[in-house]
């Protein structure tokens, strides 16, 4: 949904700061690979110290950079297949870290064990969410559906930190998490159904042909 409705606003926002960049000999590269540092320090430095809203700030300032390099690299006239391919991999990195970090907090400083659980098993489930999707499209097939793509699950479990860090019960976090994870495993089974649907038809034309 986020994807859907939020990328061509942040696409007119960005343009002015990528074409400088751009002018100032930056490659989209750069911003990739830096984007995803900051994001990582802001995980996994503030996180395990408890502090939800520093790190959810730091996070959200280089959060953007995933929109920021791909604005450059049309601008470029970028159509390779690298940057794409860096992009998705290091987005692994930053939701690792931003997950890791919750559970770190929540199995020490935090004590709450429960949380620290169901923030594993949203870094466990999104995994098999973008996973579901790249093996699906690496066997010719597609599986761009689910009720809980990368940038809501992000949003919701930073946004829900971040009032967490203001002073919002740990609570909601435990119960936003939780409804994470099982919207994650729903993905997971809508995207199964989707290649499995497309499997069993092209076996079926094989069939016939």
């Amino acid at each position: 949904m986020l994807n859907k409705y939020a990328r061509a606003f942040f696409t007119t926002i960005f343009t002015p700061v990528a074409r400088l960049l751009l002018r100032l000999g930056i490659s989209p590269d750069v911003v990739t690979v830096v984007g995803t540092l900051g994001v990582c320090f802001g995980a996994l430095f503030f996180f395990p110290r408890g502090e939800l809203l520093v790190g959810v700030l730091v996070i959200t300032a280089f959060v953007f950079s995933d929109t920021l390099d791909g604005v450059m690299a049309r601008m470029q006239g970028r159509k390779g297949v690298w940057g794409a391919y860096l992009d998705s991999t290091l987005d692994r990195f930053g939701d690792a870290a931003i997950f890791s970090g919750l559970a770190i907090w929540y199995f020490t400083g935090g004590e709450h064990q429960l949380t620290g659980y169901l923030a594993l098993a949203c870094l466990v489930l999104g995994s098999l969410v973008s996973y579901a999707k790249a093996r699906a499209e690496g066997l010719g097939m597609s599986a761009d559906v689910g009720i809980a793509e990368r940038a809501d699950r992000l949003v919701t479990a930073l946004v829900t930190a971040g009032l967490v860090g203001l002073g919002l019960p740990e609570r909601v976090l435990t119960v936003v998490l939780a409804l994470l994870a099982v919207a994650s495993a729903v993905t997971v089974l809508q995207r199964m159904l989707v290649v499995r649907s497309q499997a069993m038809a092209a076996a079926a034309l094989d069939a016939r042909g």
